[in-house]
């Protein structure tokens, strides 16, 4: 609703003065826009306040009109996002910011339980990093671990990890490389 856009506008603004990061993961949801052109409009203008961006590949292409991550990122930084995650899956994900451009790995999974939730717990795993002080690329690495945990469990919730659970798969995890 047009009063939920002014709410968060007005919320990303003020915590922008006041001086908090702000990260923002799409989550696109087309059907809950009256349209497509106002939904990308209006996101892209919410990116502009972000500190993280954290869109999924696809998330990208329909906010940016852009093909791969690499277009994604840069169109991105180009609004203002000082950092852009991108997520892709299986495969981990592409970090950029003004500073570094990086594929962080991805982790194998034995079996694909479920997907929801996926991107949600990559974003709790990649923020919590960040929260912690860890650099960017090791709390995108959280992030990849987080989001390989979750499609071993039902449901969008059930399976996220503590911070030690998520240390320890990526111990475990990088044995297997």
């Amino acid at each position: 609703s047009q009063n939920m856009r002014d709410s968060i506008l007005y919320l990303v603004k003020e915590g922008k003065k006041k001086g908090l990061s702000i990260s923002f993961d799409p989550n696109i949801r087309v059907q809950l826009w009256e349209s497509r052109d106002n939904m990308i409009d209006t996101m892209n203008y919410i990116a502009s306040y972000a500190d993280y961006i954290i869109p999924n590949l696809s998330e990208g292409k329909i906010l940016t009109g852009k093909t791969s991550e690499v277009e994604i990122a840069e169109f991105f930084l180009q609004k203002g996002v000082k950092n852009v995650i991108v997520k892709l899956g299986n495969k981990g994900c592409f970090v950029k910011n003004s500073h570094i451009a990086e594929y962080v790995k991805g982790f194998k999974v034995d079996k694909v339980v479920d997907t929801v939730g996926a991107g949600d717990a990559f974003a709790a795993g990649l923020l919590s990093g960040l929260l912690k002080g860890k650099s960017l690329i090791e709390s995108a690495t959280l992030g990849n671990a987080a989001g390989a945990i979750a499609v071993t469990f039902k449901g969008d919730n059930e399976g996220l990890p503590t911070i030690e659970e998520l240390e320890n798969f990526i111990k475990i995890a990088s044995r297997d490389y």
